[in-house]
């Protein structure tokens, strides 16, 4: 029977304010207690993951062990683990989101042996706080009751071990109860796991910053930052609008000086301000960190600064940006911090020159982040001298108002500096990216598919689902090498003369169950992480490239939307959506499928599946697939002109990104020019997302999961509109038609980049395309602006997104909705899904960060090791696309590369050209107008660069201990890039990237060979979790055009 209690909590919303609830408390005799040594499991309803029957104990943390030493308690090493519900609880209000999302990700986890323990709802467990009573007295206390309870509730058969840092508690509780033993977790780890040395090293660090933290405080330095406000002042504050709530963003170019606040919520609409507000120096940002929500207070307005127009030593690409460089804005000073965004940072110890310089006391070091945004962190080791030639992940701890510098603890090593493996860790740790292999549990809920037990279609599957496969000529169009086949097309006339069209997408949710080990991993993971030379699934294998993936010749099971057509004009007549069972006919590649549009027939020894047929049915089955390859074709180009008619943007991506096979030569490629057959594929994948976008909105209109892509704000597309002017185009921005016409409009017959670069600005000053739920938004902001439809979403890449999934379901649940049958699929709540937007939007802006990167490292190391003065590959063409007060930026086609070149260097001296058109530097100055900049020397030479002139640029590397290698530009000549190989020069970009990787990769194998047998090992458990061998179809079309939409480049930078 249920005992009713109250239950006061003080919560803080989002906005930063405090609510008090009362809740009323049901105190129930069982709850799950997830241990195999239950005597009632069926009262207890254990039927979700259970400890280990083969631990000798059980461990119960503390609340505070739970808080400080968590990431100890992630060893997987360390088994029989309880949280309690109080232990959790504490972490959520006093550890913020972040903390307490890794504790719940750590109890999902199959591979980690541990269980959520609800105390607080067990009759016998809970524990009312007395009057008076300390709440981490009351918590502590409640802690070691339910140890009790436990203990005797399994039997007494298993003794607990509770683990705590209250000096009291274990004086008190220690010797109590027979099997319940009450000790420190220092003395914890010594006793049971003397030999987890990795262990004993991070609970050292955290001791030691702890203690560093303690003495600290007691030590009566002069503050270096002002306290921060209490928290009710700041939510007074805000709500009466004196103070202003955001995200603050620091620019990585000028970290020291810059930083910007993004106005969030109720902030934005109620303080009337239209642009970020600035915050000027480390002083004025009082301790917060890159990404924190902070509470600002606007200075006077004799106070306000502008942004800084000179290039600086890190200067890359930008974002438009509205206001003029010198023009004022809004700036403020950080008053609070509402949550604290800290992560896992990667850092460098400093060299044995720099560590004599900050002083005798080698156990304090600071240490230097890979992420230019993040300050120093000043850690406690011992180590200093053994890891500075590595790249080490630490934590921050606490900043307190006297410290200069935030304190943290060492936390692992990733790997030597400049080592490959040891950068791409390092991208992965910078982007909170977890690529460990899938666990046993996930992988036991996989179907099996081997020669023995090979996979075939149920008969039930067979009765429930619509078979096309003696119906319907299905064939799917991909990159070569690509095995993660998410789609496949059909068409065909129907008897009707009208004309049939498929769109089928593996059928991933047949395979996956809502709220299994292995939906919960897809989750977590969100995407597949593409990196410019591997990439990380977000399903296993057996799916991604098996039974999921549409391959030629073999049943699958599909979700298929069908539309009939008109025969003429090919609007829709009707529409159906189910699932399928395909037998694909067709795995053919872009190229082959675009030259039997085109008419080339010679290419069918390039297909397989006609290869081995007779003259005569060889050539019927060809003709029938020429057919349906132009038809697609045509019906595409009739929905493009459609969408076109509406205000679809055609945009640039400047980015050219690669894949290796497993052997690491170069396999695959994204083109920048798509051939047409890469249009038509894109028309029908678009078409699909937005039917069945209308479809789970009808169904669903307050808890379906869509894609929106709002208008941008007009100030950024101030520099597209200068650029523009500057070759006498206008660029109309007051819509999507306006701005798609004018990018058509403005072409230089003599120079195709200007266009080219142009759509890239325009591409830059778009907002980013995010996931949103129906039930958050009012319906005109469903939009999607690039695409020109008031309602699209992701629904043909499953095997790669999570947000596929999702609508997977919401889709089926929408058929059993129809057919008023009872709906199998679990359908999120509005509050629920717009949670899990969140956390796709953010793992997407992850992968696509870390795809940049990871392409960066590779232009790097193509590079550095080549004389710029000698090596003819060093030289390249480059077009200017902005102007700087100091410099310009230029961008060069022939690598994809984009950076800043100097027209002042640091002594002063500004650049010039003698007779033979070589650069030199002399005394001088600079003059700078918005379109162009002019050289002069102190001599009476003279040199104006245009916005949109070709100059010839040297391109070499400037190596960075601490941070990542960056590309560095010096401008050679001001003429176009000339040389006698013709062919070289006029050379695709793409080919030339192609070179690159497959160079850098050379190197590496080279490097790695004296380590065969180490690298062995590695290869074989990089060969169980990373797949690498091409991208899925939709990546080319998405990357184009809708991908391009996503903001990858560093908001601020000027």
């Amino acid at each position: 029977m249920l005992q009713k209690r109250e239950k006061v909590l003080l919560l803080r919303t989002f906005q930063g304010r405090t609510l008090r609830i009362v809740r009323e408390h049901y105190l129930r005799p069982s709850v799950p207690c997830n241990s195999p040594l239950c005597p009632q499991p069926a009262a207890c309803r254990n039927d979700g993951k259970l400890l280990s029957a083969e631990v000798t104990h059980y461990v119960i943390p503390d609340w505070k062990v739970v808080q400080d030493y968590l990431e100890v308690l992630e060893f997987s090493e360390l088994r029989g683990i309880i949280f309690m519900q109080t232990a959790c609880q504490a972490v959520q209000h006093q550890r913020g989101r972040r903390q307490y999302n890794k504790l719940r990700n750590l109890l999902k986890d199959a591979r980690h042996d541990c269980v959520l323990f609800a105390n607080e709802f067990q009759q016998h467990c809970y524990l009312p706080r007395e009057k008076g009573e300390a709440m981490e007295k009351w918590q502590t206390r409640s802690i070691y009751n339910s140890a009790v309870w436990y203990y005797h509730h399994c039997e007494d058969r298993m003794p607990i071990v509770m683990v705590t840092e209250d000096e009291e508690a274990i004086q008190q509780y220690g010797s109590k109860t027979e099997g319940v033993f009450v000790i420190s977790f220092k003395n914890y780890l010594d006793n049971f796991w003397p030999d987890l040395k990795a262990a004993h090293e991070l609970c050292d660090s955290i001791l030691q910053s702890r203690r560093e933290r303690e003495s600290e405080s007691q030590e009566t330095h002069g503050k270096e930052y002002p306290e921060h406000f209490p928290l009710e002042v700041l939510e007074a504050g805000i709500k009466s609008g004196r103070y202003i709530q955001g995200i603050l963003n620091v620019n990585k170019h000028r970290a020291q000086i810059e930083a910007f606040v993004r106005l969030q919520g109720a902030s934005s609409k109620d303080s009337g301000l239209v642009s970020d507000i600035l915050i000027h120096g480390t002083k004025a940002r009082n301790r917060s960190i890159h990404g924190d929500v902070v509470v600002v207070e606007l200075l006077p307005k004799h106070e306000w600064k502008g942004r800084t127009a000179a290039l600086c030593e890190n200067d890359g690409d930008d974002k438009a940006s509205g206001e003029s460089p010198s023009e004022p804005m809004p700036t403020g000073r950080v008053v609070g911090i509402l949550q604290k965004n800290w992560r896992d940072y990667v850092v460098t110890f400093p060299s044995k020159e720099e560590v004599q310089t900050q002083g005798k006391n080698a156990q304090k070091i600071l240490v230097t982040p890979w992420d230019y945004r993040i300050p120093k962190i000043r850690i406690s080791t011992q180590q200093a001298e053994a890891l500075q030639d590595f790249r080490v992940v630490v934590r921050i701890d606490s900043w307190e108002t006297t410290s200069v510098y935030p304190n943290g603890h060492f936390v692992r090593v990733l790997g030597r500096i400049g080592d490959l493996e040891g950068e791409i860790a390092t991208i992965l740790v910078e982007n909170s990216i977890s690529v460990v292999p899938f666990s046993e549990a996930q992988m036991c809920e996989m179907p099996v598919n081997t020669p023995e037990n090979p996979w075939k279609v149920s008969p039930r599957e067979e009765q429930e689902r619509k078979d096309l496969r003696n119906t319907h000529l299905v064939f799917s169009i991909d990159p070569k090498g690509c095995e993660d086949v998410d789609d496949a097309l059909s068409v065909r006339t129907l008897t009707n003369g009208n004309l049939e069209l498929g769109v089928h997408i593996a059928d991933v949710t047949h395979f996956v169950a809502p709220n299994s080990y292995i939906d919960v991993e897809a989750r977590t993971r969100a995407t597949t992480y593409y990196l410019a030379d591997r990439r990380y699934d977000m399903l296993p294998s057996i799916l991604s490239a098996d039974l999921c993936s549409l391959l030629g010749g073999v049943d699958r099971y599909a979700v298929s939307v069908m539309w009939e057509l008109d025969k003429t004009s090919c609007e829709i007549q009707k529409v159906w959506y189910g699932r399928t069972i395909i037998r694909s006919a067709y795995k053919l590649f872009y190229e082959v499928a675009q030259e039997l549009l085109e008419g080339k027939l010679s290419v069918v020894d390039d297909i397989p599946e006609l290869k081995a047929l007779e003259e005569q049915s060889r050539q019927a089955k060809l003709e029938e697939l020429v057919w349906a390859i132009g038809k697609l074709t045509d019906i595409a180009r009739h929905i493009r002109a459609k969408r076109d008619r509406c205000g679809a943007l055609e945009l640039e991506g400047v980015e050219v990104r690669v894949q290796l096979d497993d052997k690491k030569n170069i396999h695959d490629l994204i083109p920048k020019q798509p051939l047409e057959v890469h249009e038509t594929v894109a028309e029908c994948m678009i078409l699909a997302n937005h039917w069945v976008a209308k479809k789970i909105w009808e169904s669903f209109p307050h808890q379906a999961l869509l894609r929106q892509h709002p208008p941008p704000h007009q100030e950024f597309f101030s520099e597209l509109r200068e650029c523009a002017k500057a070759k006498g185009f206008f660029i109309d921005t007051r819509s999507n038609k306006t701005l798609a016409d004018s990018l058509d409009s403005a072409n230089d017959p003599s120079d195709p980049m200007v266009n080219k670069l142009l759509r890239s600005m325009a591409t830059q000053a778009m907002s980013n395309a995010l996931y949103f739920s129906t039930g958050s938004c009012a319906e005109e902001e469903f939009h999607h602006y690039g695409l020109a439809l008031d309602k699209y979403t992701h629904f043909t890449s499953p095997i790669r997104r999570y947000s596929d999934v999702v609508v997977h379901r919401l889709l089926m649940a929408a058929i059993s909705k129809d057919k008023k049958k009872e709906m199998k699929e679990n359908v999120f709540s509005n509050k629920d899904l717009e949670e899990l937007c969140r956390h796709i939007n953010n793992r997407n802006r992850a992968a696509q960060r870390s795809q940049k990167q990871s392409t960066e490292l590779f232009q790097c190391m193509y590079f550095k090791d080549r004389d710029p003065e000698m090596e003819e590959r060093c030289i390249a063409d480059g077009v200017i696309y902005s102007i700087r007060t100091n410099g310009v930026l230029v961008f060069i086609p022939r690598f994809g590369i984009k950076g800043a070149a100097y027209l002042k260097n640091k002594d002063g001296l500004v650049i010039s050209f003698g007779p033979q058109n070589s650069s030199e530097w002399k005394p001088g100055s600079l003059q700078r107008s918005q379109n162009k900049i002019t050289s002069s020397t102190a001599g009476g030479q003279s040199v104006t660069f245009h916005l949109f002139d070709h100059v010839t640029v040297r391109i070499s590397v400037q190596a960075l201990r601490c941070h990542s290698d960056t590309i560095r530009l010096e401008i050679i000549s001001n003429k176009p890039y000339l040389t006698p190989n013709t062919e070289l020069c006029h050379q695709s970009p793409l080919l030339l990237r192609s070179e690159l990787v497959k160079e850098v990769t050379r190197s590496v194998e080279e490097a790695q060979l004296a380590q065969e047998a180490q690298g062995q090992g590695l290869q074989e458990e990089y060969q169980e979790y990373c797949q690498t061998k091409g991208r899925s179809l939709y990546t080319l079309l998405e990357e184009i055009r809708d991908l391009a939409l996503l903001d990858v480049s560093d908001s601020y930078a000027m």
